[in-house]
Formats: C-alpha cells, structure tokens, sequence
C-alpha cells in the first residue's frame, strides 16, 4: 500500500489523527486463515458447547432495522448444517416482529391496509397508521410482556449484543442493562414512538442469564469462560469459539455521517457514545484487553473476524460521478433515497471522499491489529484462525468495485478477483448484489444482499457469511453431522441456499411497495429535509 502525498497535510486539512495513516489502496485480505502458520491441535473427547459466539448486531441476527429472526441468524445456520439441535440464542417475538423497529415487517403492514402503492391522498392515513403500529411496539416493550425479565437458567451460546462495540463487550452485563432501565423516564409519548431502550431490552434477553454462582451477573466474555469451564481436564468445553466485534468502533460514522475520532473516555461506556471512530491507537488497546479474556477461555478453536469497511454498506449511498480516475470512492455519501440531482450538501446528511477514505484507513489499521493477534496466537500453538470478512465485502462491492474495475486495488485478481456466490443465489433473477434494496409489484428489483436497512445482510447474505466460517471450521477439522447428530457427513460441507432462500422472505416473498416507500420518503425530503431531522433526533 502507498501513502497519499502530502499526507500530513491531508490530515491537518481533514482533522485525521496522527496515527490514522491514510490510504490510497485498501489493505489485501489475507486468504489463508491460518496465516501459514500450522498448529497441531490434541483433541480428546467432543466439548459439551460445540459452539460459541461474541459479537455485536452481525452475529445477533440483525436485519432490515430489528433483532428478531435469530433462529435465521449465521450462529443458528452453523450449528443447523452441524446437526447441532442444542444452540441456545435469544427470541423477540412481538407484536412488531423484534427490536426496535423491523421494517420489513411494517411495509408488509402498509401493504396490507394500502396495498401496493400510497397515494398522497392516503398520505394522512398511512401516518395515522404508523403512529398506531409504532404505539403497539412500544407498549409492548416499555411497559407488556416484553417488558418482563426473561425467565433462562442456561447461559446462551449467542452471545452477540447489537449495537455493542469492544468496551461494551469487556463491561456491560445484564444488570448494568437493567439498572439504565429502571432510571430511564419512559413515558408513552405521542410523537416520539420508537422503544426507549431497546438496545438494553436486547441485551437483557441475552445476558440475564449469564450469571455466576453468587448470581453475579457476566459480560459476554466472562459468560463465554464459564461455558469454556464445563469440560474436563482433558477435554475443553467449547469446541469453536467465533469473536467477531469491533463495527461499532467505526460504523456510527456512517449511521449520524458524522466523524468524531475518539479522544479522552473512549474506554467509558458513560461517555463515549459522542464518538463515531476510534482512532486506531484506542481500538488496539481495546481489542488487547479483548485479546486477553479470549485467551482465557477454554475453546479448541477460535475463530476472529476482521472488521468490514463501512463505507461499503448502501445505507451510505455515493453520489456524483468520481472525480479521480481510479478512485474507489464517490466524491460525497449521504442517505440512499437522495438521489444526485436532489443532493446539496449543504442541506443533506453527508459524508465526504476524504472522510470515507479515512475511516477506512482506520479500520485497515483495525484488521492489522486483529491480524497480528492471531498470527501470535498461532506462533504459541494456539488454533486460532482469521475470518476475513473485511475482504468479502470488498470482494462483493457492487459500486465500489465491480461496477467501476479501474478502482479495483492492485491485489484484486490475487485473491480471487469477484467473490463468486453460490450457483442457487446467481440462478435468482435479478443475481443478488450489494445496492440497497429495491421491490415493487414485479417483485425485487436490486440489491438482496443487504437488508432494507442498508446495513445488515439478507438471510441469504448471512448465509455466505456461513460458509466462509463453515469453510475455516472443515480446515480445522470439525465435525459436521445430519440432522440426527450422528451420522456424519463426508466431503465440502456446502451451506442449503435452496432453503435459505426460501427462508428468506426478502428474497422469496419481498414486499411490493417499497420502490413506493422510497419514492414518498424522497419526496419529503426535498420539502423538509427528514433524513437530517431523523438523525439529529435519534443519534
């Protein structure tokens, strides 16, 4: 990778830190997990959790604004093609299907009263209708059933907590949850009807169980040793542990299109939600500590994932044509129902090349750090293994990449160049691909890879996600069994995307009113600006 001339300058001019060393080309994936680094691994017995998981809203199962489908989410897929019945993971069934707010689940609601398309006559209407769904949501939650402690003696595998980043998951526990709670002012507001709290209410059905033997409640790690523990002497207690975290650290640049480098507290939870990036010198002294608990967990394999770039995702949409030739980024990003010749960044939520240009340099620093975690966890004959999930996504960048090949990076055909979906997903019409969602009354017409959130994958997205764990988990010698558990399966083990797709409603059955949605949310914008007035109010 070459530095950017006059990068010093650059820095100063974009108010980058010092130890964000911007770059011109993406850091190369690295494509052999193990780094080349063998490790012979003593494996007496089957460990009682064969797997474990760490992470934030990608492991939770999060998709199109809500947790709620977890029984779909990459941890349940694992253990379904491991013949694993016993995988122990959270639930959130509710009147609106999940937490906060599950947008598929809502347009399919305005479908049903509107149909395909909203007139703007029926404009008053539809909002009417909104207010009342979201009402139903909230109470729920705030003050129903969904309100009510989970009632679990065993500690979940999932362990995944959306929204959390690194110093959540080496501090924040259920009772730390439940104590924000109780001091929040919840009250049924009129106008303001998203659940206060959600991210705590999720939290609470995955932690409250995980406790100790003085009922003292564990953070995600801590939860994980425990697991680790029940095994004997010879034999660990948990077969694969999978910690992917560290997106958040970077991700609300995008959600508020606002850069905020950590400074001062960006290890206290009370205080640095202010920030949107953590500056590469913060996130290694975050991710050590993280290092240091995985270390003390008794698992036979672990599996770290890198962090995705961010700016990839379509919920930050480029705009403008590229102004360098060869340049993988668009001169400004901003939300993804603007289109060009409405944008004025004067007016609209954005970010800039420069910017985004940054915060990815920041997060190829991340994944060096990562990286060199696990090479000297291997060196130590550890049997740890490196998820390259940062380089999937790139490898999948419809804009970025394959639609623009002069701005694909020196390495790209060295690591195999496009990444190459499963043979059921490319029969689908349109092939799936990483634009934001779009459907109408013929059905999908882009994207399917990423939910309508624009953040989160389709189940199917999840779904090749689950195959290059899958892929490390075969390297690594673990048994895969049919669905009685006994009968072991020989050969690749190959993900069932026929089922996934017709798990995946997105895919299957998508909503057909959404192109029309986007079309009434743009419109609105124009006139009143919604998307900066939604962020300023909620970020």
């Amino acid at each position: 990778m070459t530095n950017l001339t006059a990068s010093q300058s650059l820095s100063e001019e974009r108010k980058t830190p010092s130890d964000v060393q911007v770059q011109f080309e993406a850091r190369k994936p690295i494509i052999d997990p193990t780094l080349g680094i063998p490790v012979n691994v003593k494996k007496v017995g089957t460990p009682q959790h064969r797997l474990v998981t760490i992470g934030d809203s990608i492991t939770h199962g999060f998709q199109s604004g809500a947790i709620f489908n977890t029984r779909l989410s990459y941890p349940a897929i694992i253990a379904r093609e491991m013949g694993w019945n016993q995988l122990r993971y959270p639930t959130y069934d509710s009147p609106g299907d999940g937490l906060p707010l599950n947008l598929e689940s809502l347009a399919r609601n305005l479908q049903q009263q509107f149909g395909d398309n909203i007139n703007f006559s029926e404009f008053v209407s539809a909002v009417l209708f909104l207010r009342k769904y979201l009402d139903a949501i909230e109470d729920y939650w705030e003050r129903g059933e969904g309100s009510l402690l989970p009632i679990q003696r065993e500690i979940n595998h999932n362990l995944s907590v959306y929204g959390w980043d690194l110093r959540n998951t080496l501090s924040r526990n259920a009772d730390i949850c439940i104590e924000v709670i109780r001091n929040s002012s919840s009250r049924d507001d009129f106008f303001q009807q998203i659940v206060d709290n959600h991210n705590d209410r999720a939290a609470i059905r995955v932690l409250n169980s995980a406790r100790d033997t003085n009922a003292k409640a564990l953070t995600p790690l801590q939860a994980a040793a425990v697991l680790g523990a029940e095994g004997t002497e010879e034999t660990e207690g948990i077969e694969t542990l999978i910690v992917f975290i560290g997106a958040n650290n970077a991700l609300g640049s995008i959600l508020t299109f606002n850069v905020v480098w950590s400074d001062t507290g960006y290890d206290d939870m009370t205080v640095n939600d202010k920030y949107t990036v953590w500056r590469p010198i913060h996130f290694k002294a975050e991710l050590d500590l993280v290092v240091a608990e995985v270390r003390r967990i008794r698992a036979r394999h672990v599996i770290i994932g890198t962090v995705p770039h961010v700016t990839i995702v379509p919920f930050a949409r480029g705009v403008d044509n590229k102004v360098t030739q060869g340049s993988r980024y668009f001169p400004y990003y901003t939300l993804p129902w603007i289109e060009d010749e409405d944008f004025d960044p004067d007016k609209h939520p954005h970010l800039t090349e420069d910017e985004a240009r940054a915060i990815d340099s920041a997060i190829d620093k991340y994944n060096e750090y990562i990286t060199d975690a696990v090479r000297q966890a291997r060196t130590e004959g550890r049997d740890w293994y490196l998820l390259e999930t940062c380089g999937l996504l790139d490898r999948l960048a419809s804009r970025r990449y394959l639609e623009d090949p002069t701005a694909r990076p020196s390495w790209w055909e060295e690591v195999g160049g496009e990444y190459e979906l499963p043979p059921e997903l490319k029969a689908l019409s349109p092939v799936p691909n990483s634009r934001f969602f779009i459907s109408g009354p013929n059905g999908r017409t882009q994207g399917g890879l990423f939910s309508m959130d624009g953040i989160h994958p389709t189940t199917i997205g999840y779904g090749i996600l689950t195959q290059e764990i899958i892929n490390i988990m075969q390297l690594a010698g673990i048994k895969f069994y049919e669905n009685d558990g006994q009968t072991e399966r020989t050969g690749d083990i190959k993900v069932d995307f026929r089922r996934l797709i017709a798990e995946d409603t997105l895919i299957s059955q998508p909503p057909r009113n959404l192109a029309n949605i986007l079309d009434i949310i743009g419109e609105l914008d124009k006139r009143f600006n919604i998307g900066g007035l939604l962020l300023r109010r909620n970020y």
